[in-house]
């Protein structure tokens, strides 16, 4: 095993130096207001071990990472039906392009576009009213990575909703189509407070070991998902989820990973590692600008990519 905790130590010193941050996200305010200078890092290895360094222990809105654990959450209510309504696709547009559902009859590329996410949310509403469907992923990440201090930010989520107007309408236009069940209004609610869960990396880290560990969280020794569903959902993580920069992400950092607006990453080295890293600037395609550089780095000095014979 690499020395890792010099190797974040050096990363979290190079990114703090770095000139090119890139842009917060400007149109839901609550993130605009964050400091550009952030920067954390985080890695939970296969044996428990965490590396934490720069702000990894300081909480920010997930946003789009939250899409892995409501995928997660509903394939374990409905398993493989869910893919009827979504598909398995890389979309090749902004996360939040409207373009193929019109020719797609609403059915949207992928579970990690926000359209594929508002039908997850769907699926999740399934079971039980609003408030019950919020509590139930804030108890799931809380029980993934062992901490009740996640929490859900309010003034996020009520940020999303007045700025929304794209989600609002997708949903309006899968629902014409048929691929919406519930309200809108209702869907919208729920995805917009899934979106504002709140976490820090090291939490990020260990909410994502099950996906690591085959399934399993190491924590509990419980399985959260079958190997099989657990390889499925890394591999759309490395094929769509950095939207229409998931290839570029695969190409430079060769690792399943999941980015969100807030500028968090969560990345999964099968077997070995789940990693977090948090740097509120994007890049034009709205990732980490500076945290997919440091998993570019990460990756290099431990060689874990999973296209490297000598790992995997």
């Amino acid at each position: 095993m690499p020395d890792l905790a010099a190797i974040v130590a050096d990363i979290a010193a190079e990114m703090a130096d770095a000139p090119d941050r890139g842009t917060v996200a400007q149109y839901i305010p609550p993130l605009a207001a964050v400091d550009p200078k952030r920067f954390g890092i985080a890695i939970v290895t296969d044996d428990g071990r965490e590396y934490v360094a720069g702000d990894g222990d300081m909480g920010f809105s997930i946003q789009s990472i939250s899409k892995v654990f409501a995928l997660t959450l509903a394939l374990g209510a409905v398993g493989d039906q869910l893919w009827q309504r979504v598909g398995v696709e890389p979309s090749g547009t902004p996360f939040n392009s409207i373009v193929q559902l019109e020719s797609e009859h609403g059915i949207p590329r992928n579970p990690f576009i926000n359209a594929g996410a508002i039908v997850v949310t769907d699926i999740l509403l399934g079971r039980g009213e609003p408030r019950e469907a919020i509590g139930e992923m804030l108890r799931f990440v809380r029980t993934l990575a062992g901490d009740d201090a996640i929490y859900i930010d309010d003034a996020v989520a009520r940020a999303e909703l007045e700025t929304g107007h794209r989600n609002i309408a997708l949903a309006h236009y899968m629902r014409g189509f048929g691929n919406l069940n519930r309200e809108v209004a209702r869907v919208l609610g729920v995805y917009f407070h899934h979106c504002a869960l709140t976490m820090s990396c090291r939490q990020l880290a260990r909410a994502g070991r099950y996906l690591m560990d085959g399934g399993r969280n190491p924590e509990t020794g419980h399985n959260v998902v079958s190997a099989r569903r657990a390889r499925r959902i890394n591999a759309l993580m490395l094929t769509c989820g950095h939207y229409d920069g998931s290839g570029e992400f695969a190409f430079r950092v060769g690792l399943p990973g999941k980015s969100g607006v807030g500028g968090g990453i969560l990345a999964v080295a099968p077997g070995i590692a789940s990693i977090a890293v948090w740097s509120p600037g994007l890049n034009e395609r709205g990732n980490s600008q500076l945290g997919t550089l440091a998993l570019e780095r990460l990756v290099h000095r431990t060689g874990w990519s999973i296209f490297d014979p000598r790992v995997f």
